[in-house]
């Protein structure tokens, strides 16, 4: 039961969300415990991450921690024989010996990235002698961050509550019944890392070290995969779990390493970890923090504290985060928020209408953000924080040919602009180790970036030495993608200082493109050797190639990132010498080239490729997250690009759906946008054969590719976003892609560029009404596919090629309205 004071707090965050209009189905729930993991229910509160399971007699609540991974600093030239190969390589494109090219580029790898590791399970077992229960439910509610759990056992209510808190730094969990002394447990941990457990002051504790090593999930070769022993003079991450339970009756015990309470009336736990990283640089072993002291700190502070108190104070944190935006859709579609979500997802696979589940599915990728990104130097990696695995899929690394950087498309357009700093302290990691790769591998200035990295900041090709395939292993573009986040974080908050921070890190990544670009015989500048991740073409009849020269991505890349590097110049007043130079690099640079399907082509000739739906749709850089194909500025091209897209088909992973979603909307289709966006939304089950042939989610709403990757949670957030506003043309486009499916909606707190912060109405699949918030103050263009007026200012708009604009200027802090005409 709750207190006479929690019923009151409830009521308060009740009736406060209600009056801001943010009264939306939020909550996913179940009426049986989770038998997957992917079924089970993640909470986090930025660095620690939890999955609940919502076992009735045996709880287990699998935890991570995330900064715990293998392996330490990287090493640096660790290839030196790499640089020889470079010009063999370029000789042999130049000559279009794909083969050798390929041979040779394998020579230019290095070691595979670490791996995000698993920090250990806690079991709550609760003997009920075989008794079944008379009720059970489960549930998340992703406006509080509260999982609960609830079952009738013999006529007792049973119920336990938990939540990640960011201020207290832990995870707390309560277990009560509405009848007294009914609560006996025993408390267990256990770890798939080394790890020794003790009882100390009726405190559970588990002390680790993760692997000096691990191997990615994929490497099946002769060689131990998982290496504790010392790697370059460096050997693993220690860790710690502390579990301490506060009662109420009852008495605490002990059996072996066990905590043994038995008839209370109600249990807090607090759980709280710590690592010995400090630092992408720093040996976690030898130069590692105290992480006794980091995970004791929390637990004394919050133990001493009421739980109410604890409650108030995470919601009224998390909430001030995810209350900004709120969505709905068709609310007059029949409301379905009573259903169990595993049911509307296999009500929504066969076709019924449930605007409710995909706005839940909207917040739901704000909500992972919320809880996976509030760690330093550690971005949301492939799996958020949330793995359960030693060897996770792909090593829950951060891949930086397209995942990691889809995590963070929602930050500054979903209204979380705070959340960006984990993504941005780790781009200035990889700068620094970057430059050194640079340098060692390719004799080059400024920093590169491969596919692979990890929280040491590792930029090396990867590939075990040779034994990688080069067409994902020897991608070059990353730091040239990632510096496009440092100029958006710019250009959505206005923050001048921030860019002049930043500038030498996006100018550090175009230096090493200026050394990276050679003239083909046509005189255009090209990369060489180049990929599109992660595709195949054929070349003379059926012989397969993947090194090749000037990738569309590749160009579009570069081309953005020197436009980019162009502006930010010219906003700081700095460095017209070097301006002029990118500036006329960028106009050398081979043009995008439309094939013979009326396609833009993938690679610098029209070869066929291996797999035409391919999973990635790399050359369309260009089109999304990038603005150099437009329908409004090169109508051409998009036409080219939609031709693309319809080659590739409306299948593919959870990811690659997600990122046609956004491109579809670019390409100004909403319909199209959204029969991508359902097909996320596709039920797939890991116990199941017939649930887990295709990309969608899986029961818990996670993305699967599958597995699951939780990339395509946060790019299917952005989508809809993209679906409703865009301002990557300096102009506020309302409902740019709305689809006819969404007749009825609103959203607010939704970000544009410039620092405007917009709410959206719509009826009947026309604008009813929009307020735009200037928080700078500078001039604002609006687009609509309708004709509009800025009331007060009673400026009316003009037609345009695409729908109707107005331009006004705006004061800081003042909001504007408008409606239709």
């Amino acid at each position: 039961m709750l207190h006479h004071f929690s019923k009151k707090f409830f009521l308060f965050i009740s009736v406060i969300t209600g009056f801001l209009g943010y009264a939306q189905d939020l909550k996913l729930q179940y009426n049986q415990p989770a038998v997957e993991w992917t079924e089970a229910l993640p909470i986090g509160n930025g660095t620690l991450g939890a999955m609940v399971f919502g076992r009735v007699d045996s709880e287990l609540i699998q935890l991570n921690e995330a900064t715990l991974w293998s392996g330490g600093p990287v090493q640096k030239n660790i290839n030196p024989e790499a640089f020889k190969n470079l010009a063999l390589i370029r000789e042999a494109l130049r000559n279009e010996d794909f083969e050798k090219a390929n041979v040779l580029t394998k020579n230019m790898q290095g070691a595979y990235s670490e791996s995000f590791m698993p920090l250990g399970d806690l079991i709550l077992n609760q003997n009920f002698n075989g008794q079944k229960t008379d009720s059970y439910n489960r549930s998340l509610d992703i406006e509080t961050g509260l999982a609960v759990t609830n079952f009738k056992i013999d006529g007792v209510n049973y119920k336990r509550e938990i939540f990640a808190s960011a201020p207290a730094k832990c995870v707390v969990i309560k277990l009560s019944a509405d009848q007294l002394k009914k609560l006996s447990i025993t408390i267990d941990a256990s770890s798939l890392l080394r790890n020794q457990k003790s009882i100390q002051n009726q405190s559970l504790i588990l002390k680790g070290k993760a692997p000096s090593h691990s191997d990615p999930n994929y490497i099946d070769y002769n060689k131990e995969p998982v290496v504790y022993e010392d790697v370059s003079g460096c050997r693993g991450m220690r860790f710690e779990l502390i579990i301490k339970p506060v009662v109420k009756d009852g008495e605490i015990t002990s059996e072996g390493n066990k905590l043994v309470i038995k008839n209370a009336s109600e249990i807090l736990l607090f759980v709280s970890a710590a690592t010995s990283f400090n630092g992408f640089d720093k040996c976690p072993d030898s130069e590692g923090k105290d992480e006794h002291q980091f995970a004791e700190t929390p637990i004394k502070k919050s133990s001493a504290k009421k739980y109410d108190a604890l409650l108030k104070e995470h919601i009224a944190d998390f909430q001030k985060f995810f209350n900004r935006v709120s969505l709905k859709l068709n609310e007059k579609e029949n409301n379905k928020s009573n259903l169990p979500t595993d049911v509307r997802l296999e009500q929504y696979s066969k076709g019924e209408k449930d605007g409710g589940l995909e706005a839940l599915f909207f917040q739901f990728g704000r909500y992972l953000l919320i809880s996976s990104s509030r760690t330093n130097n550690t971005p949301a990696n492939l799996q958020g924080i949330w793995n359960n695995k030693l060897r996770a899929p792909w090593s829950s690394n951060y891949t930086t040919n397209i995942n990691l950087q889809m995590n963070y498309w929602p930050v500054e357009s979903g209204n979380l602009s705070e959340l960006f700093f984990p993504l941005d302290e780790f781009i200035k990691n990889v700068s620094i180790t970057g430059a050194e790769t640079a340098k060692s591998y390719y004799h080059a200035n400024g920093w590169v970036l491969h596919h692979n990295s990890d929280i040491w900041a590792m930029t090396n090709p990867v590939g075990d030495f040779g034994k990688g395939d080069p067409m994902w292993a020897n991608w070059y573009m990353g730091a040239n993608w990632l510096s496009r986040h440092l100029w958006e974080h710019y250009q959505y908050t206005g923050d001048v200082a921030y860019l002049k921070k930043v500038y030498p890190i996006i100018k550090g990544a175009a230096e090493f493109s200026l050394d990276w670009l050679q003239k083909n015989k046509d005189g255009y500048l090209v990369t060489m050797p180049s990929t599109s991740p992660e595709n195949i073409f054929y070349y003379d009849g059926k012989k397969q190639g993947t090194v090749t020269t000037a990738s569309t991505m590749d160009i579009g890349i570069i081309k953005d990132l020197f436009e980019n590097t162009v502006e930010a110049s010219k906003v700081l007043n700095i460095d017209s010498e070097f301006r002029q130079k990118v500036s006329k690099a960028g106009s050398e640079l081979l043009p995008f080239q439309i094939g013979s399907k009326g396609q833009l082509l993938e690679w610098y000739k029209d070869f066929e490729e291996e797999d035409p739906h391919h999973r990635h749709t790399s050359h369309l850089y260009a089109l999304h997250p990038a603005n150099l194909i437009s329908p409004l500025n090169t109508p051409e091209l998009a036409s080219a690009a939609k031709k693309t897209l319809e080659l590739r088909g409306d299948d593919g992973t959870g990811w690659s759906l997600a990122w046609k979603v956004n491109m579809w909307a670019r390409l100004l289709d909403g319909n199209h946008a959204y029969t991508l966006f359902k097909n996320q939304l596709r039920l797939t089950k890991d116990n199941d054969p017939k649930y887990s042939r295709h990309g969608g989610c899986y029961p818990n709403l996670f993305d699967a590719h599958p597995p699951f990757q939780i990339d395509g949670n946060f790019a299917g957030t952005a989508g809809v976003i993209e679906m409703l506003l865009q301002s990557q043309n300096k102009e506020i486009h309302l409902l740019p892609a709305l689809p006819d499916a969404w007749t009825d909606g609103e959203i607010k707190g939704i970000k544009a560029k410039g620092n405007f912060t917009v709410d959206i109405k719509w009826n009947n699949g026309k604008m009813s009404q929009a307020k735009i918030l200037s928080n700078n103050g500078s001039t604002c263009v609006i687009r609509s596919a309708e004709p509009f007026i800025i009331e007060k200012l009673n400026i009316k708009s003009e037609k345009s090629s695409i729908g109707y604009t107005a331009t006004f200027n705006t004061k800081k802090g003042t909001n504007y309205n408008i409606r239709p005409l």
